[in-house]
């Protein structure tokens, strides 16, 4: 029942604002000319119709409730086709090969999974350190490319590399900072896919610096698109090769710049995730 059914008028449904005062029947002091029942108009019936739509429609909803959410059929866009950003209902992989997540299905949807886990895995700050970006490197990579990937990652992150960002050899901060390295992917598409080998676009924002007051590398962000290569290996996708573009980048907000330590802090309070198409 709307507002406009108790208060005529100000303009609403039902014309000038009126009070009626209903007498008992056969009443002849009814200041209107005699006793009369007040008129019922349809809405009234609207009214309790429409309650018990409203009841039946939260009995229904409620009952779905006992059913698995992961099991849901997904929303869906233009020609019944998933919306993009609509939950598809494949279960995310249970298995992990040291940090990096296992098992993604052979389908589309587990090639696009793994694509996305791997650009987080490749974004983190754990690539800075020798030893963990080779854990991280073994684990994603095809074994055909398993070699030249070690040589080029190696190569990037050079020793002068990691000076010039204000690392030590290790790939750590410098006492009294915090290092930042995060990927967040916004979303994937598939580029091409076969049973065998698979093409990936993993449109992301990254986070990127070092915290602390005598820092001159200080945390900034930006937009870019991970293309990603992988293969089928008879039990998960591994990747061949990866590139990187700029964009698609939005507008700037007018948020306000945090302090170097609150990104600190959040850095270290806030987890990433494990991505499911």
């Amino acid at each position: 029942m709307s507002l406009g059914d108790e208060h005529d008028g100000y303009g609403g449904v039902g014309g000038a604002r009126q009070t009626r005062t209903r007498l008992p029947e056969g009443n002849s002091g009814d200041v209107y000319g005699g006793a009369r029942r007040p008129t019922r108009s349809s809405r009234s019936l609207i009214t309790v119709v429409g309650v018990v739509v409203l009841l039946i429609a939260a009995i229904a909803f409620a009952n779905r409730g006992e059913g698995d959410p992961a099991d849901a059929a997904p929303t869906t866009g233009a020609a019944g086709k998933p919306a993009p950003t609509a939950a598809t209902g494949t279960r995310p992989v249970t298995t992990r090969n040291g940090p990096l997540p296992t098992g993604h299905p052979q389908t589309e949807q587990g090639a696009q999974s793994a694509a996305t886990n791997y650009a987080v895995a490749l974004g983190s700050a754990d690539m800075f350190n020798t030893d963990r970006r080779h854990e991280i490197v073994d684990a994603l990579a095809d074994p055909s490319t398993l070699d030249k990937l070690r040589s080029d990652f190696d190569a990037d992150y050079s020793q002068d590399f990691l000076e010039q960002i204000g690392l030590k050899q290790d790939g750590t901060a410098p006492a009294g900072a915090t290092f930042v390295s995060r990927t967040i992917p916004v979303g994937s598409k598939v580029t091409s896919y076969s049973d065998t080998a698979a093409e990936i676009d993993v449109w992301s924002v990254g986070m990127f610096g070092l915290t602390g007051a005598s820092s001159t590398k200080p945390v900034t962000h930006g937009w870019f698109t991970i293309s990603v290569k992988l293969s089928w290996t008879g039990s998960d996708w591994k990747l061949l090769s990866t590139t990187q573009r700029t964009g698609p980048t939005p507008v700037s907000g007018d948020n306000p710049v945090s302090g170097s330590e609150e990104i600190a802090d959040a850095v270290k309070e806030f987890g990433g995730f494990t991505y499911a198409r």
